[in-house]
């Protein structure tokens, strides 16, 4: 047996999330990956970036003081390799590579930018063979703070994938786009035909927050009527409310009205009446990319 202890930065438009997970490998079985710890911290990039076009100073004093936490960290648990992928705000932020060169100089901490379609390969790239049947259909959204991700499977196969404009903070600061919610539909009606019958597989904080709540077992999904209900649910409620009465985060009880109606749109285009949710996200996807060797 051996096992390999790597982690992932993944920084977002939303928060900022540290995985370490161990690698297991045993003689003649696929490796299995196993989570250690997950730290996030709510540094919300996108709100700087899709309203001002920058990080703010403020905002780089949070993200060095959390790459230098995040590097002891990684020290403690002995992890052997790491990468750090930045997404949507930083792709867009006019001072992201100056935001970047700054964190290498006073911690170390080497940062890539990856961009839409990247992200979707690193993300479809998760094991997902605990919910998928390798003779169906599945649609798998991952909705973050930036951007939307779609990925086709058909057969075990990746049909077509695609990154969209069309994030929470995004929504929030008021730039999302009739043009681009016209867009994913467009999309995703085209890329379902020919598919039959089609599950959806969510990841992301938000719809993570959502099942939890569910009570749900792992394997179980949520179903569209339930998202439906919550969803109104939600909106009836104040911002106050959904803090003190659910106890969401306030960093979590605002984008988690945009990141639900983003899911409840992909089902209805897609046909899909249930969403599985793996608890899966880029962090994982980095995790299996370190070990495959697809990063330097």
């Amino acid at each position: 047996m051996k096992i390999h202890k790597y982690a992932a930065i993944d920084i977002g438009s939303n928060a900022i999330r540290l995985l370490i997970s161990n690698v297991i490998e045993t003689k003649n079985n696929e490796p299995k990956y196993k989570k250690v710890s997950l730290i996030r911290v709510p540094i919300r990039l996108g709100k700087d970036v899709f309203s001002k076009g920058i990080i703010s100073h403020e905002n780089q004093e949070r993200m060095i003081d959390a790459m230098k936490a995040y590097k002891l960290l990684m020290k403690i648990h002995s992890s052997t390799k790491y990468m750090a992928c930045a997404t949507s705000a930083m792709r867009e932020a006019k001072n992201g590579q100056e935001t970047i060169n700054r964190i290498k100089k006073e911690t170390g901490i080497k940062i890539q930018i990856i961009d839409g379609a990247k992200e979707a390969e690193i993300i479809s790239s998760t094991d997902l063979s605990f919910f998928t049947d390798s003779n169906k259909s599945y649609l798998y959204v991952d909705v973050g703070g930036g951007s939307t991700e779609l990925t086709f499977f058909s057969n075990g196969k990746v049909i077509a994938s695609q990154s969209y404009k069309m994030g929470t903070v995004r929504v929030l600061n008021k730039k999302k786009k009739k043009d681009t919610f016209l867009d994913i539909e467009k999309w995703i009606k085209k890329n379902k035909k020919g598919l039959g019958r089609i599950n959806l597989i969510g990841s992301g904080g938000n719809i993570n927050t959502i099942f939890k709540r569910s009570g749900n077992k792992l394997e179980k999904p949520l179903s569209y009527i339930y998202l439906n209900a919550f969803y109104k649910f939600l909106k009836s409620m104040t911002y106050e409310e959904r803090i003190s009465e659910l106890s969401l985060n306030p960093d979590r009880s605002d984008v988690i009205i945009p990141a639900t109606k983003i899911y409840l749109s992909a089902m209805k285009w897609s046909g899909a009446s249930k969403v599985y949710v793996p608890k899966i996200g880029l962090a994982d996807g980095i995790i299996k990319s370190l070990h495959l060797g697809k990063f330097d």
